[in-house]
């Protein structure tokens, strides 16, 4: 079997979902197993996600839990996710965001602002679906990456270079996103959202000592297809997104020139469930369900299901079905 490289993005609520059914559906047309990857690299939602898989809790069950209704796994991710903490910290905002940001204006003059929320609930989420792996870390290679507030660098927790940190504390440093959620605290440094600098990190897959085979990179918010009336903010997300991931890309094949490179993205119908608000958790299940439908065409595509096949399949020189009983051209 390949060795490959799964990179989960960014994305909200919605991104979760999305990377929660397009791994699903993998497994069920080519029989892989996201936790077998040699390496998986999580960016805020994606790190979520890629918790989920290390920690072999990845399915539906770890999105929605005992709630049966779309308005009851809304209201259960609300309570999960958006969590207050009384006082609001606006020495620390002028510390670390305003000053530096006046010095070098940009998006560093968001980083410790004030915001309604903490991400000490997703803390909690991990540690509840995953016991003790939330306390320590996978035994299989596996990054996390936030942004160290003072530093103005990103931390790839689980890298040699990185604090050693809880899985769970990780994942919630990861989630932190500017002016929605305070900063994340770890032993007394602060974090914010690894989306700030690229929303997927693809390029920490070569920290791999061999090449990898394939790697496969999931995001949500780096689509190339824009949907029908999208917002402005959209577009520019996306555009920031795909820039960033276009330059991960050609420095994994620069390196790797014969390790294949799969990008998965949202599709135009899709993300009309998806957006605008990728933190609305109302929009949590008609995004899973509908990223459940488009896959089957998206894995089927010749360009995508050939090299998905090489790599995925076993015994697949043998093999010519296409996934999920598709026979089109997507």
């Amino acid at each position: 079997m390949s060795a490959v490289g799964l990179v989960l993005g960014g994305g909200g609520v919605t991104g979760a979902a999305y990377q929660t059914a397009a791994l699903m559906a993998l497994e069920l047309a080519t029989g892989w197993k996201a936790d077998s990857a040699e390496v998986v690299v999580g960016t805020s939602a994606g790190a979520f996600v890629a918790a989920m898989v290390r920690g072999g809790r990845l399915g539906l069950d770890s999105l929605v839990g005992d709630a049966d209704t779309r308005e009851e796994v809304a209201e259960a991710i609300r309570g999960r996710i958006f969590t207050r903490r009384p006082g609001v910290r606006v020495g620390r905002w002028l510390r670390h965001g305003v000053l530096p940001g006046l010095r070098n204006p940009g998006l560093t003059l968001l980083l410790a602002s004030p915001a309604p929320f903490v991400t000490d609930g997703i803390a909690r989420w991990v540690r509840t679906e995953l016991g003790a792996v939330a306390d320590g870390w996978p035994d299989a290679p596996t990054s996390i990456v936030a942004f160290d507030v003072e530093t103005r660098r990103r931390v790839a927790f689980g890298t040699v270079d990185a604090p050693d940190v809880p899985l769970a504390d990780a994942v919630a440093a990861s989630a932190a996103i500017p002016l929605l959620f305070r900063p994340y605290e770890i032993d007394g440094r602060l974090y914010v959202d690894g989306g700030v600098v690229s929303g997927t990190h693809a390029d920490l897959v070569l920290g791999s000592p061999v090449p990898l085979d394939l790697v496969l990179v999931l995001a949500p918010m780096a689509v190339e297809e824009e949907r029908e009336g999208s917002l402005f903010i959209e577009r520019i997300f996306d555009r920031v997104g795909r820039t960033a991931l276009a330059d991960e890309v050609a420095m994994i094949t620069d390196r790797w020139p014969h390790t294949d490179v799969v990008v998965l993205r949202p599709k135009p119908h899709v993300l009309e469930a998806m957006r605008p608000n990728p933190m609305d958790p109302m929009a949590a299940v008609p995004s899973f369900i509908r990223t459940l439908l488009s896959m089957r065409r998206t894995l089927a595509e010749p360009e995508v299901w050939e090299v998905l096949r090489r790599h995925l399949v076993a015994g697949s020189a043998s093999r010519v079905t296409r996934p999920l009983g598709e026979s089109g051209s997507g």
